[in-house]
Order: structure tokens, then sequence, then C-alpha cells
């Protein structure tokens, strides 16, 4: 399929048929494309957990209410943020991006790119994410409205918005998923009402986990799609400058 028939098969399924299963091996590999998706920074503070056994598939339904999309899903992609990890990954980025620049960067340009991306992973991201009690957060805020009196700056800084930079790209890798799956011929349906505590509970997450969605899988049954796609005017969200 193209990229547009993608887009128009995937739809939030609600109701999934139980006589047709999906091939785990498939869905981890969707989970593997959604890796290539975009995320600031490059830090990746997201983990996708891949759920198949029947007794956590009910305590995932029981954590969404027991919706159909739920009841009926063959399998269960639980996209959680971890933005704790953000000094483990951006070692990792950096020790990749230092040998990353020694291929592909002129031998003259080399040392002031790798100083570049030790000031930004080392110190730049370690104060962006860092989080303690809100306190760092408005720091950093104050800060940047300051600076912002004398030039453009960053000015997204606060606790809140820092987590709110980590569920965008969260949410750019379930996107990549949902497409991934539609491409294989699969069924999604993204939910966002859950009780967190208990999805938590159900896969064992430690506290500082957020979760971003749950996206049922399955292949859709003749009542899984409910009527035709609503989407607002597209003259009402483009706007030409």
């Amino acid at each position: 399929m193209s990229l547009r028939e993608l887009l128009e098969f995937r739809r939030a399924v609600r109701s999934y048929d139980a006589s047709k299963e999906i091939n785990t091996e498939t869905v981890k590999q969707c989970i593997e494309l959604a890796t290539l998706a975009p995320t600031s920074s490059n830090l990746q503070l997201w983990e996708a957990y891949h759920v198949t056994d029947k007794d956590c598939l009910k305590k995932i339904s029981k954590a969404c209410f027991d919706q159909s999309a739920t009841r009926t899903a063959k399998q269960v992609v639980v996209f959680v943020t971890k933005q704790g990890l953000h000094r483990n990954h951006a070692q990792q980025v950096l020790a990749f991006e230092r040998e990353n620049i020694k291929r592909n960067s002129p031998l003259e340009r080399q040392e002031p790119r790798i100083k570049r991306m030790e000031l930004y992973y080392n110190k730049v991201m370690p104060f962006l994410y860092g989080r303690f009690f809100g306190l760092l957060g408005l720091f950093r805020k104050a800060l940047a409205q300051t600076i912002g009196l004398f030039r453009p700056i960053v000015r997204q800084v606060s606790e809140g918005e820092m987590k709110a930079v980590v569920h965008k790209s969260c949410a750019l890798a379930v996107q990549t998923f949902m497409i991934a799956m539609a491409e294989a011929g699969y069924d999604t349906c993204p939910l966002e009402g859950f009780d967190s505590k208990l999805i938590k509970k159900a896969l064992h997450l430690t506290y500082d986990c957020q979760i971003n969605m749950v996206i049922t899988c399955g292949i859709r049954n003749e009542k899984g799609v409910r009527g035709d796609r609503c989407r607002i005017p597209f003259e009402e969200v483009y706007h030409s400058v």
C-alpha cells in the first residue's frame, strides 16, 4: 500500500475478530520499526511492553475499563516514557556520536564537533531533563525568560513542559508503530482511557514510568470500525504563511 492507502486503512478499531490470530514476531518487528521514529535530542526516553500473556491481557483490559478494544484484542503494546533514563541514554548517544563524527567528518572539524556534542550531552541534557520537585524547572524557566529578553531561546523548559517533550517523542514512536502494523495488515486502537496505576502493577513498572498510550492489536471484525472517519475540515487546520 502507498502511504495514503496505509493512513486510510488505519482506523481506531474497537472490536477484533476472535477467530483471527496475529503473529507475535511481526508485531515485535513493528515495534522495532517504531524505534526509527525521531525523538527530541535522540534521547529515546520510551519503552514498549508487548503483552501476549492471557492473564496479563485480562489485567490490562480491566485497567482499561474492559472496553471492547481490549476485551477482544489478541495482543497489546503499552508504550511508556522513562525520563529518568536521560543520563544513561545521553551517554550512549554521545559514545555513538564520537565515533560517528570520526567516521563522517573532515579531520579538521572532528575535535570541535566532538566538544560540542560533549557539552550538549554532558551538561545541557542533564540540566534540561533533571527533576527536583519542580524547583529545577522553575529555575530553568526563570533563566530562559531572562535570557529571552536579549535573544531567542527555548522557553518550554519547566518540569511539566519537559515531561510533555518526552511524551511527544513517544507519541511519534506510537504513530510509527501503528503505521507499520497497518502495512502488515494488522489493526490497532490507541487508548488513553485507562487506570495507569493498575497498568503499572500489571507490568511491574517502577513509579517513575509514565504510561503514554495503550495500543490494542488484532484484525478487525465487521463491527470493528464505527462508521465513517470524522475530521475537522482541512481549511480550518491548514494555514499558508
